[in-house]
C-alpha cells in the first residue's frame, strides 16, 4: 500500500471512529474467507461495517477520537466492527462469535467507554434501536387503548342491562 492510499484510510478510520456509536474488535484468525464474507454480510443486514485494517494504522486513527481506549486491543489479527445503532454490531458480532470459535471477541469502546468481552456481550443481549421504539410506541399507545374501554364500558352496561329487561318483559 502506497503512502498516499495509507493516509487515506487512515482519514477515513477517523472519520469512522468519531462518529460512530460502537465498536467491536476481534481477533479474526483462522476465518476462512467463506467465514469472513458471512460475517461481512451479516454486519450489513444489520446496519453495520466490518473492516480489516493494520494495527499501526488503526492506531493512528484512533488518537484524538472518544474511542481511543481500543488502541491496547490492537494486538495481532484483528478486525473492527462497529455501528451507529449502540447494539447492532456486538449483536452481530456475538452471534457470529457463538458459531463460529475462531473468531474471539477482544472488546470494544461505546463512546469514551471502554468494554470489556463480557460488557460487549452484555450489550448484544438489549433490544435493537428499532425495538425499543416499538415498546416506546406501544407503551404510549396502551393508555389511549384503556381509556377507549373505560368510556363505553358504562353504556355497554346500561345496553346489557336493558337487553335483559327486554328480554324478561318478552318472557312474561
Amino acid at each position: 500500500m502506497d503512502r498516499a492510499a495509507k493516509a487515506e484510510l487512515v482519514s477515513t478510520l477517523n472519520g469512522v471512529f468519531s462518529t460512530t456509536s460502537v465498536v467491536v474488535v476481534a481477533h479474526y484468525k483462522g476465518l476462512t474467507v467463506a467465514d469472513m464474507q458471512k460475517l461481512r454480510t451479516q454486519m450489513k443486514q444489520a446496519g453495520a461495517t466490518v473492516k480489516v485494517a493494520k494495527n499501526s494504522l488503526a492506531k493512528i486513527a484512533l488518537e484524538g477520537t472518544d474511542v481511543a481506549s481500543i488502541q491496547g486491543l490492537m494486538k495481532g489479527p484483528t478486525l473492527i466492527a462497529f455501528s451507529s445503532d449502540p447494539v447492532a454490531a456486538p449483536k452481530v458480532a456475538v452471534d457470529f462469535a457463538k458459531g463460529n470459535d475462531k473468531l474471539v471477541i477482544l472488546g470494544g469502546a461505546m463512546g469514551k467507554t471502554a468494554l470489556n468481552p463480557d460488557s460487549v456481550k452484555a450489550l448484544a443481549t438489549m433490544p435493537s434501536l428499532d425495538e425499543l421504539r416499538a415498546k416506546l410506541v406501544g407503551l404510549i399507545n396502551a393508555p389511549a387503548t384503556k381509556i377507549a374501554q373505560v368510556v363505553n364500558a358504562p353504556a355497554a352496561k346500561l345496553a346489557r342491562v336493558f337487553g335483559a329487561y327486554a328480554k324478561t318483559d318478552e318472557a312474561a
